[in-house]
C-alpha cells in the first residue's frame, strides 16, 4: 500500500513540477521559485546560481533545504534497484503533506508489542491538528475503529486488525505539514508507538480462550476416535437372567462373557438364601471349564514344542547346507583352482567367503542356544526329582539338620533378593536423589531382622552339629565298652568250659566254684546289657526341654512378620490393624489365630492399655529386645 501511495506521491510531484515548469532563459524567475520552495537555486547541471543564497529568506522558514537533485522531486528521476532497501518518501494528502526523516539517523525507538495489540500512541502531532486530519493520514494504513485525541498534541488510535500497526509503525519520524502554511503550529514530528489497550487484551484472550476450546474439542475428538469401545453393560440380576447365565455358562464360546456376569453379580451381592443354590451352580459349571482349559494348554503347549522341533529341523538342514556351500568356497581357494581366476575374481571369492562363514556361525549359536536351553530345562526337572526324593529318604536328626540347612539356604535366597533390591533403590537414588521413602526404611528393617534370623539359624545349625558328633562320640565309647564286656563274658566261659573235671577237689568247692561263675556271669552279662540299655536309651531319649510355643512353620513365620510389623511401629498396634496387615498377605489368616499366638509369646509381645474412657483400645507391642534378658 505504501508503494502505491510513493508512486501517487512521485506522480503528484511530477505535476506539479510540470505546473511549475518556465523557460530556463531566465534564470531569475527560476531561483526565485526555487526559494520560494525552500530550495538552493540551482541549474539543470547542478551548479548554483546563485553564490548568496540565504536560506532564512525563503517562504517555508524553519524547515531544512531541499536538495533539488534528490529523486522524487520530478527534476532527476528516481534510481530504480531491486537491491536497495524501501526508501521513505514525500507522502502528500488533500490538506498535509508528509516528509520522511533523515535516512541516517537510527530508527525510531518503540515499546514491546502487547499481545494482540490494535492500538497505537501518536505523538508530535501539529497543534491545529484535526480528527479529519488524522484520520486523512492513518487510513491509508487500514480501517479505523475509535480515535481518542487530546489537547497535548497526541492521540490513540485503534485499528481493525493487527497488521495495520506495523503500516502505521512506518510513519513515525515523519514531518507533518498543515498545507502550505509554515506556521509552528502547522508542522509537527510524528512518533508512532505501540499502546497498551484493555480492549485489545480483552479480545486477544478471548481469542486465545477460543483457540484453546478449539485445541480441547479436537484433542477430545482424536481422543474419542482412538479410545477403545466401552464394554456392554452389565444385565441386573433376576430368575431368568440367572437361568439365561447358567445356560451360557455351559457353552465354551459364551463362557468368558458369562462369567463376567457372574462375577459382577457376585460381587454386587446379589446371592441370598433364595438363590444360593442357583449360584453354587453357576459356579460348579465355571469350574468345570478348568480341564477344558487346561487341555487346550498342553495342545497349544504340544503345538509349541513341535514348531519348536520343527525349526530346530530346519535350522540344522540350513546348517548341513551352510557347511557345504563354506566347504565349496575352501575348495575353490585351494592352489590347484586358484590360480585359474583373475584378480577379481579372487577378489569376490574371498568376499563370499567371510559372508557364508559369518552367517554360518551366526545360525550355529543360535542352534547351540536352543540345544542348551533344553538341557537347562532337563538339567532344572532331574534336580527337582532328585530334591523330592531325598526329603522323603531323610529322617531322624540327620533330616532336621537338612531341614535347618534348606531352610537357612532359602533365607540366604531372599537375603541375597533383598540386597539386590536395596541396590537397585540405592542406584535410583543415587541418580535422581530424591528423599527416602518410608517403604526403603521398612525394607531395611525387614533385612535387618532377616539378618538376626539368618544368624540365629546358623547358631542353631552350629550346636545341632556339635550335638550329633558328641552323641556319636558317646555312641563309639559305648560300642567300645560293649566290646569289652563281651570279651570279657567270652573268655570266662571258655575258662570255666576248659577248667578240668577230673581235678580232685571237694564238691562244694566246684558247686561254690560253678556258683561263683554262674553268678559272675551273669553280673557281667547283666553288666553289658546294662550298658546296652543306657546307651539304647541315650540314643533313643531325646533331651527333654520345656514345649515350644511355636508348634509349625508357619507360625514361625507368622511370628517374624508380627514382629517386623511392630518393630516399625513402636507405639504398638491394635490387633484388627495387625490382621488387616497379614490379609494382604494371606486371606486365611483369623484374628483369634493371631491373637492366640501373641498371648503364647509373652517374651516376645506383650499387650497394652492406651486412651481414656471411650477412647480405651488395647495395643499389642513388640517387647522381643527385652524379654531375651529375662526369658
Amino acid at each position: 500500500m505504501f508503494l502505491v501511495q510513493y508512486t501517487e506521491g512521485l506522480r503528484n510531484i511530477a505535476m506539479d513540477s510540470n505546473s511549475l515548469a518556465m523557460p530556463m532563459s531566465d534564470p531569475n524567475a527560476w531561483a526565485t521559485a526555487m526559494n520560494n520552495l525552500g530550495m538552493a537555486p540551482m541549474s539543470m547541471t547542478g551548479q548554483p546560481i546563485m553564490s548568496d543564497f540565504d536560506p532564512s529568506l525563503g517562504m517555508m522558514t524553519g524547515i531544512a533545504p531541499m536538495n533539488p537533485m534528490m529523486p522524487g522531486l520530478g527534476i532527476v528521476p528516481p534510481p530504480v534497484s531491486q537491491d536497495m532497501p524501501i526508501v521513505k518518501e514525500i507522502i502528500h494528502c488533500k490538506s498535509c503533506t508528509l516528509f520522511p526523516p533523515n535516512p541516517n539517523l537510527p530508527p525510531p525507538a518503540t515499546r514491546e508489542r502487547p499481545p494482540g495489540c490494535k492500538t497505537v500512541f501518536v505523538g508530535g502531532l501539529p497543534e491545529n491538528a484535526t480528527e479529519q486530519l488524522i484520520v486523512e493520514v492513518f487510513e491509508q494504513c487500514g480501517s479505523i475503529i475509535a480515535i481518542r485525541k487530546s489537547k497535548k498534541n497526541f492521540c490513540h488510535i485503534r485499528f481493525t486488525e493487527e497488521h495495520t500497526v506495523d503500516k502505521a509503525l512506518f510513519l513515525s519520524g515523519y514531518r507533518v505539514r498543515l498545507g502550505s502554511s509554515t506556521d509552528k503550529k502547522d508542522t509537527g514530528r510524528l512518533h508512532v508507538d505501540f499502546a497498551q489497550a484493555r480492549d485489545d487484551l480483552y479480545e486477544w484472550e478471548c481469542r486465545q480462550r477460543m483457540l484453546a476450546r478449539e485445541e480441547r474439542h479436537r484433542r477430545r475428538i482424536e481422543e474419542d476416535r482412538l479410545r477403545p469401545p466401552s464394554p456392554p453393560p452389565i444385565v441386573h440380576f433376576s430368575e431368568h437372567e440367572c437361568s439365561q447365565l447358567g445356560e451360557k455358562l455351559k457353552d465354551d464360546s459364551k463362557f468368558a462373557e458369562a462369567v463376567r456376569v457372574l462375577l459382577t453379580w457376585v460381587d454386587r451381592g446379589e446371592v441370598n438364601r433364595r438363590n444360593a443354590n442357583n449360584f453354587y451352580s453357576m459356579i460348579q459349571s465355571s469350574n468345570s471349564h478348568i480341564r477344558r482349559l487346561m487341555n487346550e494348554k498342553a495342545a497349544h503347549e504340544k503345538e509349541m514344542e513341535e514348531a519348536k522341533e520343527k525349526f530346530k529341523n530346519a535350522l540344522a538342514g540350513i546348517l548341513v547346507q551352510f557347511e557345504q556351500i563354506v566347504s565349496v568356497f575352501h575348495a575353490a581357494s585351494k592352489q590347484k583352482a586358484w590360480d585359474h581366476f583373475s584378480k577379481a575374481q579372487r577378489k569376490n571369492l574371498d568376499m563370499w567367503r567371510k559372508q557364508a562363514e559369518e552367517i554360518r556361525n551366526i545360525h550355529n549359536e543360535e542352534l547351540m542356544g536352543i540345544r542348551r536351553e533344553e538341557e537347562m530345562e532337563m538339567s532344572d526337572d532331574d534336580m527337582e526329582d532328585a530334591l523330592d526324593s531325598k526329603d522323603s529318604d531323610d529322617s531322624g536328626p540327620l533330616a532336621q539338620v537338612e531341614a535347618l540347612k534348606e531352610e537357612n539356604d532359602s533365607l540366604r535366597c531372599q537375603l541375597d533378593a533383598y540386597r539386590n533390591e536395596v541396590e537397585l533403590l540405592k542406584q535410583e537414588q543415587g541418580k535422581a536423589q530424591p528423599q527416602r521413602s518410608e517403604e526403603d526404611t521398612t525394607r531395611q528393617q525387614q533385612l535387618s531382622f532377616l539378618q538376626q534370623a539368618l544368624q540365629g539359624m546358623q547358631k542353631q545349625l552350629l550346636k545341632l552339629r556339635e550335638d550329633l558328633k558328641q552323641r556319636e562320640t558317646e555312641l563309639e565309647k559305648n560300642s567300645e565298652e560293649k566290646q569289652q564286656l563281651e570279651s570279657q563274658i567270652q573268655s570266662l566261659k571258655d575258662r570255666i568250659q576248659a577248667f578240668p573235671t577230673s581235678h580232685a577237689l571237694p564238691l562244694e568247692k566246684a558247686e561254690r566254684e560253678d556258683r561263683g561263675g554262674d553268678e559272675s556271669t551273669n553280673h557281667a552279662s547283666e553288666a553289658a546289657t546294662a550298658v546296652v540299655s543306657c546307651s539304647q536309651e541315650k540314643e533313643s531319649l531325646p533331651e527333654k526341654g520345656p514345649p515350644s510355643p511355636v508348634k509349625s512353620e508357619r507360625e514361625a513365620l507368622l511370628v517374624g512378620i508380627i514382629s517386623t510389623f511392630l518393630h516399625v511401629h513402636p507405639f504398638g498396634a491394635s490387633i484388627e490393624y495387625i490382621c488387616s496387615y497379614l490379609q494382604r498377605l494371606d486371606t486365611k489368616i483369623s484374628t483369634t489365630e493371631v491373637e492366640t499366638l501373641l498371648g503364647r509369646l509373652p517374651c516376645t509381645f506383650k499387650q497394652e492399655l492406651t486412651g481414656v474412657g471411650a477412647s480405651l483400645e488395647k495395643r499389642w507391642k513388640f517387647c522381643g529386645f527385652e524379654g531375651i534378658k529375662t526369658a
